[in-house]
């Protein structure tokens, strides 16, 4: 049955650093929640606390309505998946993924039904008789995560499982990892520092730096209305300009940059106008126009730089003047399904950004 997991103002010190400064956050009950950043965020450490192999100095951490803060990792029903698989080479796959039962004394029976299970949720029942150098590196994954899911955890934590795949067994995997999770309704929490991988498979993320927590929410919610510049360049990537907002706060303010006034639709609460701000402006949200019927508003006017045609996308880079006479301004334009040819180099282009689109966050 899923649980809740919850984490209230853990704190973890390493020596004279601290690791992890009063995090708190709450994972629902089949949930898949990732747990996103940089190298040294905290993510893992976080991780190995709510697994019990770190005690924190301060906090608590609850799996269900039970308090494991001070449990040993083998009281707290919680099945772990490492980087590194550390499957046993001379045994079977069948037999790595029996032995966490064993060493629990599953009767026999009971081992063999359970492990047949777990293989068949991992679409290996086939393979139950190799060795694990027979095996793909996906295959090898699938065996880590079975061994995982066969001791029936309350929480399974997964800390950076697909690094060590390449690139496409990585795509194939994430939702492999999803179905699994969900057919079996097991509550997860993932670690990860790839963006793309949390948007598309969390339910909802984390987003930590410097051992605090930045932003939790769905990863619609924090790509989209993202708390801060760190969030917002770590979330995706975008062209920062910096802004003073000319109108109050609320619906359709108005943010003056040196590259023109640009309209946005909302901003974060408690803006006011005089505040200063920093715009977010996504690539994929610029529209490239080249002809004169284009929009008024949030208007650019400028010339590429550079083209690059990757199929399906074309990545555009345009120069737009600066309204102080200052530096100019380089914003990153994506276009989808690109018409033939290449855009050439001092070709003049007009790039409009919806009001909806344009992210307005805290000046830091």
């Amino acid at each position: 049955m899923a649980v809740s997991v919850t984490v209230e103002r853990v704190v973890k010190v390493f020596g004279t650093f601290t690791a992890l400064k009063e995090v708190s956050l709450e994972v629902q009950p089949g949930e898949l929640f990732f747990l996103l950043g940089p190298s040294g965020c905290g993510k893992t450490t976080l991780l190995r606390c709510i697994a019990g192999f770190y005690r924190p100095e301060s906090g608590r951490i609850l799996i269900g309505d039970v308090d494991v803060t001070v449990l040993p990792p083998h009281r707290r029903d919680t099945g772990m998946m490492f980087q590194s698989y550390a499957l046993w080479p001379h045994m079977t796959v069948e037999e790595n993924v029996a032995f966490g039962l064993k060493m629990r004394k599953v009767p026999r029976t009971e081992v063999r039904r359970r492990v047949g299970e777990a293989l068949e949720l991992v679409h290996l029942s086939d393979r139950a008789k190799v060795r694990p150098n027979q095996l793909s590196g996906g295959q090898q994954q699938r065996v880590a995560l079975a061994r995982a899911l066969v001791i029936r955890p309350r929480c399974l934590l997964l800390d950076e499982p697909l690094s060590n795949l390449d690139a496409k067994l990585r795509l194939e995997m994430r939702m492999e990892i999803r179905r699994i999770c969900k057919q079996a309704g097991l509550t997860a929490i993932y670690v990860t520092h790839d963006q793309k991988e949390a948007l598309s498979v969390a339910d909802r993320l984390a987003v930590m730096r410097d051992g605090v927590v930045e932003q939790t929410g769905t990863p619609e919610e924090v790509y989209r209305a993202p708390v801060n510049r760190f969030v917002a360049g770590f979330i995706g990537e975008g062209t920062f300009i910096e802004g003073r907002i000319e109108a109050g706060a609320g619906p359709g303010v108005r943010v003056s940059t040196r590259i023109g006034m640009l309209h946005a639709a909302r901003a974060p609460q408690g803006t006011q106008a005089g505040d200063c701000v920093t715009l977010c402006l996504r690539p994929e949200a610029l529209g490239l126009y080249m002809s004169p019927d284009v929009p008024s508003g949030n208007l650019l006017r400028g010339q590429f730089i550079e083209s690059v045609y990757l199929g399906e996308v074309a990545q555009h880079r345009v120069e737009v003047a600066s309204a102080d006479g200052g530096a100019p301004c380089v914003l990153t334009a994506v276009e989808l399904n690109p018409v033939a040819g290449r855009r050439r180099e001092g070709e003049p282009a007009a790039v409009w950004i919806p009001p909806e689109h344009v992210i307005v966050t805290p000046f830091e």
